[in-house]
């Protein structure tokens, strides 16, 4: 751990419309706070998404601006847009007259486009951290504009300059490895028989339903070949799911949110999940065999080459959205009674791991502050 720096910055981070963006800032804040304990720092999100909530649970302070991503599904609602754009610069140049940052960090996002544009223009330094394998708009529109540029992913110079990529990895929740069970010993704690497989199956928060059919359509091939499931539904399906009769048995347990999550990584064999890019940076720490199937319609079909970065390195098998009600449930039982297959995915998995991506971003930050002291 470093000594705490002498200097007191003013920083401005910004990221949002998704947890993917929100949390890797949080981290990036609360490592910033443990070593610069004067430093202040000031959140800059959009109005009415997760990020006003989250943020301030935190502990730190946000602004939001009245702005929203283009929408491609329906363009009719695209319709201001342009003032949406016009009136956040015009609040982000207000925020930047007043808070006087040091710098800006962008963690992606439509809610970091105006505040990281404004402050390139007026010479503020900005930091951009890029989650995912192909970068997403807001990025791509400021990669000149940045001084750093910090990656979850190899490769990145195909969008980035060399001079200033720093294949760093993705910040994480810390919380998620501390204090980690052994796996039978977390098996037995969540109800599980600890010698016998257990699948973990997350789709996010609010669920995924091509996850959730593919187990509707599949559990009893799983009850007969005695697998175990650890079956996070999702807000949305939970209580259809949860009332379903035929699902209530010994080795299934269903849940609508999995709040002990290093819990549930730990007793796991093997991993089902979407490939958002937090989700994939946690899955790299925690080495277990993993089947992702990418949620198809997220932003530039960024889930689907994040899988696809994996399943090239041998560390994990992707199934596609479409074909998950067919193949799933089947790759999975396969998986499940190849132990060769486990190791291998597991090994190679781990190789992908970058444990440190939090302190090295912040070591870059702090670079750049010093030399500008």
């Amino acid at each position: 751990m470093k000594k705490s720096s002498k200097i007191s910055p003013k920083i401005i981070l910004s990221g949002g419309g998704t947890g993917g963006h929100i949390y890797p800032a949080i981290a990036i804040a609360n490592e910033i706070r443990m070593r610069m304990p004067k430093a202040e720092i000031l959140f800059v999100g959009a109005l009415d998404k997760m990020e006003m909530e989250k943020v301030p649970k935190a502990g730190y302070a946000i602004e939001g601006l009245w702005i929203s991503g283009f929408r491609r599904d329906n363009l009719f609602k695209n319709i201001n847009l342009p003032i949406k754009i016009a009136n956040s610069l015009w609040k982000s140049n207000k925020i930047l007259k007043s808070f006087k940052p040091d710098m800006v960090i962008g963690t992606g996002g439509f809610a970091s486009g105006p505040i990281m544009y404004a402050a390139a223009q007026k010479g503020i330094p900005i930091l951009l951290q890029e989650q995912n394998s192909f970068p997403g708009i807001t990025n791509k529109l400021l990669k000149n504009k940045a001084f750093a540029v910090c990656t979850a992913y190899e490769g990145m110079d195909k969008y980035f300059s060399k001079e200033i990529l720093h294949h760093t990895g993705n910040p994480i929740r810390a919380e998620l490895f501390l204090n980690i069970p052994k796996r039978e010993n977390a098996k037995e704690k969540l109800g599980f028989d600890k010698n016998k497989i257990l699948i973990l199956s997350v789709g996010g928060s609010l669920g995924a339903r091509t996850l959730n059919n593919a187990w509707l359509n599949g559990v009893q091939k799983l009850i007969q070949n005695d697998i175990q499931i650890l079956w996070q539904t999702g807000r949305l399906e939970w209580d259809k799911i949860n009332s379903n009769q035929e699902l209530k048995h010994k080795n299934i347990q269903i849940t609508e949110f999995i709040y002990n999550m290093n819990e549930a990584y730990a007793a796991a064999d093997i991993i089902v999940s979407r490939a958002g890019a937090m989700a994939i940076s946690e899955l790299t720490l925690i080495g277990k065999p993993t089947v992702l199937v990418p949620f198809p319609f997220a932003a530039e079909d960024h889930q689907t080459k994040n899988a696809q970065n994996l399943e090239q390195n041998k560390a994990a098998i992707m199934i596609n959205d479409k074909d998950a009600a067919e193949k799933l449930v089947d790759r999975v039982i396969e998986l499940a009674q190849n132990p060769i297959e486990q190791e291998a995915l597991s090994h190679q998995i781990k190789t992908l791991a970058k444990p440190h991506a939090t302190r090295d971003i912040v070591d870059i930050i702090e670079a750049k502050l010093n030399s500008a002291s």
